[in-house]
């Protein structure tokens, strides 16, 4: 078995790593101390800029760099924009009314808000130079693959099948991160009507995938301790991302009713869920989204008209406490966190996977 710990230390090394453990890029959690403990660790620390504009995403590299190095290697992740969504106003405000049953009224014209800019969020990435670009639900063109190369700029694509991963190689991706169902947060589905229906446990996705391309794999979804890191590994991947694992840590900075959810979580108190973003995502199943599942409540809107709909929702939930109204998006391994400080946590579940690939069966 030690193939698996020397491919991992192996790509850790290529990537200025001390350990093959990478940072979900959580776009909720823009936490600068917990992206500079995993620095700390030895990983590698990420952000997800969806909600950054262009200037924000300067200064948050620019902070980073400040307590973390300028050498510390740091992944950016940005969602690859999808078709504009067909609009339907009777819809929208049938939703507008079920939300005002679960918190305050839904302001005229929310539903308008648009993302940043992708072009000028992707050309602020560039700027930054990070280790890694990632990208989620879709493919960079031919142009932007090539000025992230000119960067010195390493693109690692979320994939969500096989034949994403695929698809990926062929665009010119460097690497893949095989997001397995498991995962919290947005699913990386390509196209959005499949996401659901193809919803791959990781350790049925990992393996293909592994087979299917010849560039280095990230495994994510359900990875939160010794045993899920080195079962990772053990399947080909070179290194493990994680996510909802280190909301539990101090640094992460996430309301209080949202740890300590995690810390009763079991896998299915979990589940996907379109009601906070109109894309599928994976979420506690909190009284709202379980109402927002129920046969009489309306479909949402598409992503990101739901997104803008639920605003004053998820804002006024943050401000009280309110985990029922909360978008407390959290993995089906998300029980198995541990409320330790990250640099700790992850030195550790390094430490117990190595043993684990050594053959070793020492408790880790």
């Amino acid at each position: 078995m030690s193939a698996a710990p020397a491919r991992a230390q192996a790509f850790a090394a290529a990537h200025r790593m001390a350990l093959p453990l990478v940072q979900a890029p959580m776009a909720g959690v823009l936490s600068l101390p917990l992206a500079g403990a995993v620095a700390k660790a030895g990983g590698m620390a990420a952000m997800g800029a969806l909600m950054l504009s262009p200037e924000a995403i300067g200064d948050w590299v620019a902070r980073f760099r400040a307590e973390a190095g300028a050498e510390a290697p740091l992944l950016l992740n940005l969602w690859v924009p999808d078709p504009p969504p067909r609009r339907d106003a009777a819809h929208e405000s049938r939703v507008a009314r079920f939300l005002a049953q679960h918190g305050p009224a839904v302001p005229p014209g929310a539903g308008d808000t648009l993302p940043h800019d992708f072009g000028a969020q992707f050309d602020a990435v560039v700027a930054a130079r990070p280790a890694v670009m990632s990208t989620i639900m879709g493919l960079l063109t031919p142009p932007q693959v090539a000025r992230l190369r000119a960067a010195g700029i390493a693109w690692w694509a979320t994939v969500s099948t096989v034949a994403e991963a695929r698809a990926a190689v062929a665009a010119g991706a460097d690497g893949v991160v095989a997001q397995g169902a498991e995962a919290g947060g947005h699913r990386g589905a390509f196209d959005a009507t499949r996401a659901r229906d193809e919803a791959v446990g990781l350790f049925a996705l990992l393996p293909a995938v592994v087979d299917a391309v010849p560039v280095p794999v990230v495994a994510a979804g359900g990875v939160a301790d010794a045993r899920t890191a080195a079962a990772a590994l053990l399947l080909g991947a070179h290194a493990v991302q994680i996510g909802s694992a280190l909301l539990r840590c101090p640094e992460a900075g996430i309301a209080p009713v949202w740890q300590q959810a995690l810390a009763r979580c079991a896998p299915e108190d979990t589940r996907l869920t379109r009601a906070f973003s109109g894309r599928w995502g994976r979420a506690l199943a909190t009284p709202y989204v379980q109402a927002a599942a129920a046969p009489d409540a309306p479909e949402p809107a598409p992503y990101p008209v739901q997104r803008g709909l639920t605003t004053a929702m998820r804002k006024a939930a943050e401000v009280a406490g309110d985990l029922s109204h909360l978008q407390a998006w959290a993995g089906q391994g998300a029980g198995r966190a541990q409320p330790a400080p990250a640099a700790e946590w992850l030195a550790a579940l390094w430490q117990g996977a190595q043993t684990l690939l050594g053959g070793d069966d020492r408790p880790p």
